[in-house]
């Protein structure tokens, strides 16, 4: 029997992305206009299973990018979106706005490379981000034992949720991709035997962007 269900939604992409830019807080301008489709037809994908099997909530992060793509997914689910700071991205310091090849240039790598030194002056280290962002999701989830919960988010959230329901660590040697708009679903399984297990279901799922990565119109 599955119990408790999460399902992340990557923020679709942004106009940081399309420049390559690092998008903190102070320079986050939102979706491009594919980010926009992107996020919708997700959307579109999740809305059919909430009809039969609604979400309890819907929480998205504070950036500019999270928050207007789960205010896409909400339109659509018919939910409103929970702005949670917890589930912020990384600090990125003196990196914020600056192109991601001078950062990672600068700091021989990006900041997976070292996993316990800043990558900018007052940014986060990837360990310090890691657990941050663990322990807020441990306790978000014990809240909602048994619900289905719906996430608007950065890959680096995502990248956290593996390493605590996996126990992967800090993930230096290898990782997951994480694309735009992309479903990633973990299921809290409760069998006869009173055993409990997290199980992930799919990650990086973008069977519904299909028609934009072949050139069809949106």
């Amino acid at each position: 029997m599955i119990t408790t269900e999460l399902v992340f939604v990557r923020h679709g992409e942004a106009q940081c992305n399309a420049d390559g830019r690092v998008g903190g807080p102070a320079t986050c301008t939102g979706l491009t206009r594919l980010g926009y489709v992107q996020v919708q037809r997700a959307a579109a994908c999740l809305a059919a299973e909430h009809r039969a099997r609604p979400f309890t909530a819907l929480y998205a992060g504070p950036r500019l990018r999270l928050q207007q793509s789960g205010e896409i997914l909400g339109r659509s689910l018919g939910l409103e979106p929970l702005i949670e700071p917890g589930l912020d991205g990384p600090v990125h310091g003196a990196a914020d706005g600056k192109p991601w090849h001078y950062v990672k240039t600068v700091a021989n790598g990006g900041p997976h490379a070292h996993p316990d030194q800043p990558w900018a002056a007052g940014s986060d280290t990837w360990n310090g981000y890691l657990r941050r962002a663990e322990a807020f999701l441990h306790d978000l989830i014990a809240q909602h034992d048994g619900d289905r919960l719906l996430f608007a988010v950065h890959g680096e959230t995502i990248l956290a949720v593996h390493a605590l329901l996996l126990g992967l660590g800090s993930m230096t040697e290898a990782g997951f991709t994480v694309s735009h708009a992309s479903l990633t679903r973990w299921q809290h399984h409760h069998n006869r035997l009173g055993q409990r297990r997290w199980m992930l279901d799919r990650h990086n799922d973008t069977a519904h962007l299909s028609a934009l990565a072949t050139g069809a119109t949106p």
